[in-house]
């Protein structure tokens, strides 16, 4: 499966991906660790003997894009490992055993066995938020704590569907600048102009839409947890959700949430974009919640 609709497009996510990297603002280095899926690309900030933190994207983006406006100050605090998804729209290149045989958890071993970690902290975003808990119910030993932005833990897979159809479409469909913006508003809160502005951001962001092709992610599927799964995350887990957030805040995630004593926040003018709409807050969060 080709992840990209043309070599053009692939160029122009690439040669943006690199331009939204150079304004990090902070020192970076990008590695490729081999797996049984591919070469995995990870972008590694901040001071190697502090904590580490294993940072995960979600479905259609990838790591330059996520962190942008998180990286310099988490990286003051942590070790910082931004992971591009196998499959996914960064750097990352999948094998022909990804697309027969993708096993989530036997992949992250090996990105933390290639990084030479046995413990750390997580933190995702959307599908990344799901990735980090995930790997936590299953490796509860190699996990400190868990921090999962715009996420929740859905109860079926048609909830998890039916929520995303309903914001993404149909926009996505019909990838112009214009439907760019009008899906930027569509997932987020009063505060999108901090995206809007970012013309770098919105430009790879509208290649990723019009070049990108999402079924190459199909591989990274989502397995629903029962209740009694979930006692391990009690403690060791907060959500932060935003307020506007149509995919993640929403009475059923908020319940299930609620019933599980998982720990949770509503951030306050905040949507899907929690990250990048309310930056200072998150950063706050995420630091005080890790330490």
């Amino acid at each position: 499966m080709k992840r990209y609709k043309s070599t053009s497009g692939r160029q122009l996510i690439y040669d943006s991906y690199d331009t939204l990297l150079k304004s990090w603002k902070t020192d970076f280095e990008e590695k490729d660790i081999e797996t049984s899926y591919g070469q995995t690309h990870v972008i590694a900030a901040g001071e190697p003997q502090n904590p580490p933190l294993l940072l995960f994207h979600g479905t259609a983006d990838n790591s330059a894009m996520m962190w942008v406006y998180n990286i310099k100050e988490l990286s003051e605090r942590f070790y910082v490992v931004a992971v591009d998804a196998i499959g996914g729209s960064g750097k990352s290149e999948p094998n022909a055993d990804y697309y027969k045989q993708f096993d989530q958890i036997t992949w992250i071993d090996e990105i933390l066995a290639g990084l030479g970690i046995q413990q750390t902290n997580i933190c995702g975003v959307s599908y990344g938020a799901y990735l980090s808990y995930y790997y936590a119910l299953e490796r509860p030993s190699r996990v400190h704590k868990i921090v999962c932005l715009a996420g929740g833990i859905p109860s079926s897979q048609f909830e998890v569907m039916s929520r995303m159809m309903a914001a993404f479409l149909p926009e996505a469909l019909f990838p112009t600048e214009k439907n760019c913006r009008k899906l930027l508003k569509k997932l987020s809160g009063p505060y999108y102009s901090r995206l809007e502005v970012n013309e770098i951001l919105m430009k790879h962001w509208y290649y990723l839409l019009k070049y990108f092709n999402n079924r190459s992610m199909m591989q990274h599927k989502i397995q629903i947890h029962k209740d009694s799964e979930l006692t391990i995350l009690n403690d060791r887990v907060i959500f932060l959700i935003g307020q506007f957030d149509r995919l993640s805040n929403h009475s059923k995630a908020i319940k299930r949430l609620q019933d599980n004593k998982i720990n949770y926040k509503i951030i306050k003018d905040a949507g899907h974009a929690i990250n990048h709409e309310q930056s200072d807050v998150i950063n706050k969060e995420i630091i005080e919640f890790l330490s």
